[in-house]
């Protein structure tokens, strides 16, 4: 199998990895899914493409929206439950016979080790996944922003996006049945329309590096290897002036 991609950065949504019923999360893990999703990226490393991974925390926790906390503490906590995430994915991975290290933004020794560019290099070229955890260290960015900015950070060719939402449309299809559905689209458009799809500080930075982007629902998991061969599995975002 040919890929079109050496180095991958992945984002994960928490939320789609969660097990619901009647539209409400009832477990953060969904451990069946999480099997099969593993050895979709497996398949990747397989193949020769170097994997990164950054996880949401929509299974859990979203700092943005906990109005009860303030939110720079929400934002902590937050980042905290992207760790849980990548701990969890970490896990599997290994169960599954794919190596896999979990690197934080933040210093928690007894977990993970501290994210530095150099160290995820050294994994990436031992055939590790490399999962960065903690976000970006900082309140205030989403982890759409930690996965663009790891993604420039390592080098990689393409950031993917893989949410709880199918592409990017004009306006929210949920509500706007008259809603246009993109298969491809420029970012400066994404950010000119404010459209949403990705947080906007993720796209500016995306826009800036010329990293380009692929959206795409996680929970077909065959999306994944779709975009890594170069077709698109929901919206292709492009980056060129």
């Amino acid at each position: 199998m040919a890929f079109k991609y050496k180095r991958i950065l992945l984002k994960l949504s928490g939320e789609a990895m969660s097990e619901k019923r009647d539209g409400e999360i009832i477990n953060p893990f969904n451990t069946e899914f999480l099997s099969r999703m593993v050895k979709v990226i497996g398949r990747l490393v397989e193949g020769g493409v170097q994997v990164g991974i950054v996880t949401g925390g929509g299974n859990v926790f979203r700092g943005a929206s906990a109005k009860e906390f303030t939110r720079a503490r929400a934002d902590d906590m937050g980042m905290l439950v992207t760790m849980l995430n990548s701990l969890a994915v970490e896990n599997q991975l290994n169960k599954a016979g794919v190596k896999a290290v979990t690197l934080s933004a933040v210093e928690m020794n007894k977990v993970a080790q501290l994210f530095t560019k150099e160290r995820a290099e050294e994994y990436f070229g031992k055939g590790y996944v490399v999962i960065f955890g903690g976000g970006t260290g900082n309140p205030y960015f989403s982890t759409d922003t930690a996965a663009v900015l790891r993604a420039c950070e390592i080098n990689a060719d393409a950031v993917f996006l893989a949410k709880n939402i199918d592409a990017v449309y004009s306006a929210d299809p949920k509500k706007d049945p008259g809603a246009i559905r993109y298969s491809e689209i420029s970012c400066h458009k994404m950010v000119d329309d404010m459209l949403g799809a990705i947080d906007l500080t993720a796209a500016m930075i995306a826009l800036n590096a010329k990293m380009p982007m692929e959206l795409f629902s996680l929970k077909e998991l065959d999306n994944i290897i779709k975009a890594a061969e170069g077709n698109t599995a929901g919206t292709t975002i492009t980056v060129n002036e």
